[in-house]
């Protein structure tokens, strides 16, 4: 995949590396309806955005309502966030070969199924998520750094949505690399 990526001589992208933030970059060429980036907004293409939204939900959560809590917890820590104790994995199992060098770089990795249940658990806590607003200003927000406010922390979770709403039409797995 990274190889794929980085190919730039092969003329897959038709330039570099995508920088429209909140949209899809598909390759060119026959294979451009069997994968697709897509660049957060944001992000500037670093995983710190995402690493701090997990950090913010986890000041926020003890004030979040049963369901709301249940859900976001569901959907954060399978794709981003590490968990009370940090140890939520992300990479689903049987999605790579059993070698660990396989997934060197790889912070993400689901299988069609997880990103269709993560879809619709998106789709069920999406419309509650302003009910958290106050609880994130009093118990999240920090004046300055990544995910300061709860304006980019449903940004980056509005995100996700799209990205797992149309993984799952597609029928897609995700993977996200670090680069």
């Amino acid at each position: 995949m990274r190889d794929t990526w980085y190919a730039d001589e092969s003329g897959l992208w038709g330039h570099d590396a995508p920088v429209v933030e909140g949209d899809w970059e598909w390759p060119r060429g026959p294979s451009n309806s069997s994968f697709a980036v897509y660049e957060f907004r944001g992000t500037l293409g670093s995983f710190k955005a995402h690493f701090w939204a997990g950090e913010r939900w986890e000041s926020v959560r003890d004030h979040a309502g049963p369901l709301v809590r249940a859900r976001l917890d569901t959907l954060l820590l399978a794709l981003i966030w590490g968990g009370l104790d940090g140890e939520a994995e992300h990479v689903d199992q049987g999605f790579f070969c059993d070698d660990p060098a396989a997934t060197h770089g790889v912070l993400l990795a689901k299988l069609p199924t997880s990103v269709r249940e993560l879809a619709a658990t998106w789709e069920e806590v999406r419309p509650w998520l302003d009910g958290l607003r106050g609880a994130f200003d009093e118990h999240a927000a920090v004046p300055e750094g990544w995910v300061h406010d709860f304006d980019e922390f449903t940004d980056l979770l509005d995100d996700w949505g799209r990205v797992l709403s149309a993984a799952a039409r597609r029928g897609w797995g995700l993977v996200g690399l670090s680069e």
